[in-house]
C-alpha cells in the first residue's frame, strides 16, 4: 500500500487499484491501525488513539479534494504532512 504522507508518527497510506467502498485511507500509528473515510474524516475501523484521530481530520480537511481526486482518479500522489 503506497504512502501519501507520514506526520507525528503517524503514515497514511492509500491502496488505489482495487475498488472498495467507502473512499478510504488507513492510518498507522505505533501498533495502532485505523481506516478513514475520506468524505467523513471518521475513523470506520480501527484502534487509533483519540489524539491521533485529531491530527488526522485536521490534516484531512484540507486534502479531502485531492484524496477524492486520487481515489476516482487512480492516480497516486504524495501530499504534504502535517505542520
Amino acid at each position: 500500500m503506497p504512502e501519501i504522507t507520514r506526520f507525528y508518527g503517524i503514515v497514511l497510506k492509500i491502496f488505489l487499484t482495487r475498488e472498495h467502498n467507502p473512499p478510504h485511507f488507513h492510518a498507522i500509528y505505533g501498533e495502532h491501525n485505523g481506516i478513514i473515510d475520506i468524505r467523513t474524516l471518521e475513523m470506520i475501523e480501527g484502534d487509533l488513539p483519540s489524539k491521533a484521530r485529531s491530527l488526522i481530520k485536521e490534516w484531512g480537511e484540507p486534502n479531502k479534494n485531492e484524496l477524492m481526486e486520487m481515489w476516482d482518479t487512480k492516480i497516486l500522489k504524495k501530499l504534504e504532512p502535517l505542520k
